[in-house]
């Protein structure tokens, strides 16, 4: 993959986050908080971003998601689980419920 391809592939992952974002925001804004792991003001101006805002601000060649967590042990306990996947998933949620939502700089 060279490097235009990778950039059009940042852009792509950026408008379909951006997308989701919005229509979970709007279905239920306190899950979308959650789930997206984002502050309630950047979840206010996400909901209130118009086609062509959205389409701008994709079309930056850095990656608009990323990871909620940088412990290798939330990770560690999403991929490998042995025994109760539903358990695995619950214990990391709390765990991640915990940690401060990020805030765009």
């Amino acid at each position: 993959m060279n490097q235009e391809e990778m950039l059009l592939e940042i852009k792509d992952a950026n408008l379909n986050y951006l997308m989701l974002a919005q229509q979970l925001i709007r279905a239920d804004k306190a899950t979308a908080i959650f789930r997206l792991g984002i502050s309630k003001d950047i979840a206010d101006s996400l909901e209130s971003l118009s086609n062509l805002q959205l389409l701008k601000l994709c079309n930056t060649n850095m990656m608009l998601a990323r990871f909620r967590f940088d412990d290798s042990d939330i990770l560690s306990m999403l991929t490998n689980y042995t025994k109760d996947r539903a358990q695995a998933h619950l214990h990391t949620a709390v765990l991640m419920a915990g940690q401060t939502a990020e805030a765009m700089a």
